[in-house]
């Protein structure tokens, strides 16, 4: 079974994008019921096809599959619930950990959000300066809820 153990922060500052490399991401959502979410994601000319599970804390079963680019941009156009999550995710290399920075784009505009892959839910990491408030947990920064509640209408609930 695949599986993906993260922690998700906001960012504060832009001092991370020095030595960042970004690219485009186009992701939608096949399923976004708890029990699996189904994610069709371009980015780099390249397409993938991934099948999440139940989060229990920071991690959860995670399977993704390599699929023909034009076959994911037919799904993201037709067939995944909108809006589609926009976003520039730029790799941070520091300390031995790689940063995974989303800048959201469209309706989610304004949102910075920092991820870190770990091996197991109890390892130790060094968190950069500008690494703010923790939100692993708080599913209003789970990408598949961000199609229900973009952040741009955060401030009207």
């Amino acid at each position: 079974m695949g599986q993906e153990i993260e922690k998700k922060f906001l960012v504060t500052g832009d001092s991370w994008r020095r030595g960042a490399h970004g690219s485009l991401y186009r992701q939608g959502y096949l399923s976004t019921l708890k029990e699996r979410i189904v994610r069709v994601r371009t980015f780099d000319k390249r397409g993938f096809l991934t099948v999440k599970g139940v989060a229990t804390g920071i991690s959860r079963a995670e399977y993704e599959y390599e699929i023909p680019f034009k076959d994911a941009e037919e799904m993201l156009d037709t067939l995944c619930e909108r809006p589609l999550i926009e976003k520039e995710r730029c790799r941070v290399e520091l300390e031995g950990m790689v940063w995974e920075i989303d800048v959201f784009l469209g309706e989610n505009t304004g949102l910075v959000l920092a991820e870190v892959e770990l091996a197991s839910a109890t390892q130790q990491f060094p968190l950069p300066d500008w690494i703010g408030e923790e939100v692993s947990e708080d599913p209003r920064y789970f990408n598949a809820n961000l199609v229900k509640h973009p952040f741009s209408q955060w401030h009207e609930s």
